[in-house]
C-alpha cells in the first residue's frame, strides 16, 4: 500500500495554477491578454473571485516566495493574540488592589502605551485567572488605600430639592455637595440654580470651608457630564466658568463614564444619608431656616455621625488621623 504522508502533489498544484494565474493576470492588467479585455472576465474564465485570488498575488507579490501561494492555517494564531504574560501580571497585580477594569486600563496606559489592554481585554485576562469577581480582600485593600489619602480626589454633584418643602415658597431649589472620597468629609450649599457661574461660586465656597475646618485640600474632582460643570465642546473648557476655577485652583478635572451615576456612589450615597435623615418628612418655615438646619446637619454628619464607609468611625477623626500619619 503507497504511503502518501509526504506526497507534495497538493502543494505542487497550488502553486502551479496560482503561478499560471498570476502571469495571466499580469497580462490582463497591462492590457497584452490575447484573450480578456476586462479583469472581471478573467475572473469569470477561471472560476475564482477578486477577493481570493488578491490576497494571494498580494502576498506573493511582496515576498516573492512561492510558499506564499498555498494557503494558510485557518483560525488565530493562539501565541500571538493572547496577551504577554508580563502583562496579565501586571494586570493581575492591579486587581489585588481592587481595582476594575476601566481603572486597570486607565493605570496602565501611561506605561504601556499602545500595548495596553482595553477594559475588555482586561476582563478576559480577569475571567481566565478566576478573577472577575472581587473577593472581600481586595475590597479591603482597595479601601485601605483610598483610607490613606485624604484630598485625592472630592466627589461634586448637584441635587434638586422638592418644591413643596418650603413652606409659602414655590421656587426652585438645589443643593451643591463637596464630599473627600477618603474621609467622606462632606460640606453642601443651597442654590438657587444650576447655571454654571452659580455652580462654581458655590462649589467654591464649599472648598474653602473644607479647607478651613479640616485641612484638606484637593488634587482631583470628580463630576458628572453636565453642562454646569463643563462644555460641551473641549475647546471652550479655557471659558467655562467651573472648568476655569479648577484651573485657577491648580485642580485636575475627572468625569464619569456617560450613564454610570455609579462612578460617583459615594456623593450620590450622601445626598440619600442627607434625604433620609433631614429633608425626607419635614417642612421648613422658609429657605433660611432650612438653610440654618443644612449647616448643622452638616457639623453633625463630619464631627458626630459614625460611618459605615469608614467602618465605624467619623469622618473627622480619620482626617485627623490621616493628618497625623
Amino acid at each position: 500500500m503507497r504511503i502518501n504522508t509526504n506526497d507534495k502533489t497538493l502543494k505542487n498544484n497550488y502553486i502551479q495554477t496560482y503561478q499560471f494565474l498570476i502571469d495571466e493576470y499580469e497580462l490582463v492588467k497591462s492590457r497584452k491578454h490575447p484573450t480578456f479585455k476586462f479583469v472581471k472576465d478573467f475572473y469569470k474564465s477561471h472560476g475564482t473571485c477578486a477577493q481570493n485570488f488578491l490576497k494571494y498575488y498580494a502576498r506573493y507579490k511582496q515576498t516573492r516566495d512561492i510558499k506564499d501561494l498555498l494557503p494558510g492555517k485557518r483560525g488565530p494564531k493562539y501565541l500571538t493574540r493572547r496577551t504577554p504574560k508580563e502583562i496579565e501580571e501586571l494586570v493581575l497585580l492591579e486587581r489585588e488592589k481592587g481595582c476594575n477594569k476601566f481603572e486597570i486600563n486607565s493605570i496602565l496606559r501611561p506605561t504601556l502605551k499602545d500595548r495596553t489592554p482595553s477594559p475588555s481585554g482586561v476582563y478576559q485576562i480577569l475571567k481566565r485567572y478566576g478573577k472577575n469577581r472581587l473577593i472581600k480582600p481586595m475590597v479591603e485593600e482597595k479601601r485601605r488605600i483610598i483610607k490613606e489619602k485624604a484630598g485625592e480626589l472630592a466627589h461634586i454633584d448637584c441635587y434638586h430639592l422638592s418644591k413643596d418643602m418650603i413652606a409659602n415658597d414655590k421656587n426652585r431649589y438645589y443643593l451643591v455637595s463637596v464630599i473627600d472620597s477618603s474621609t467622606r468629609i462632606a460640606w453642601a450649599e443651597v442654590v438657587e440654580d444650576i447655571k454654571a457661574i452659580s455652580v462654581m461660586f458655590t462649589t467654591l465656597r464649599c472648598l474653602n470651608h473644607i479647607t478651613e475646618k479640616f485641612s484638606i485640600k484637593f488634587s482631583e474632582v470628580l463630576t458628572d457630564n453636565g453642562p454646569e460643570f463643563g462644555p460641551r465642546e473641549s475647546s471652550q473648557k479655557n471659558h467655562h466658568p467651573f472648568e476655569r476655577m479648577l484651573i485657577e485652583l491648580g485642580i485636575k478635572h475627572r468625569y464619569i463614564k456617560p450613564y454610570r451615576p455609579q462612578t460617583n456612589g459615594k456623593v450620590e450615597r450622601f445626598w440619600r444619608t442627607l434625604n433620609e435623615d433631614l429633608i425626607e418628612g419635614t417642612y421648613f418655615e422658609s429657605i433660611d431656616h432650612f438653610k440654618e438646619e443644612l449647616f448643622k446637619y452638616i457639623l453633625y454628619y463630619n464631627k458626630l455621625r459614625p460611618h459605615q464607609g469608614l467602618e465605624g468611625q467619623i469622618p473627622e477623626q480619620v482626617a485627623i488621623h490621616q493628618r497625623n500619619m
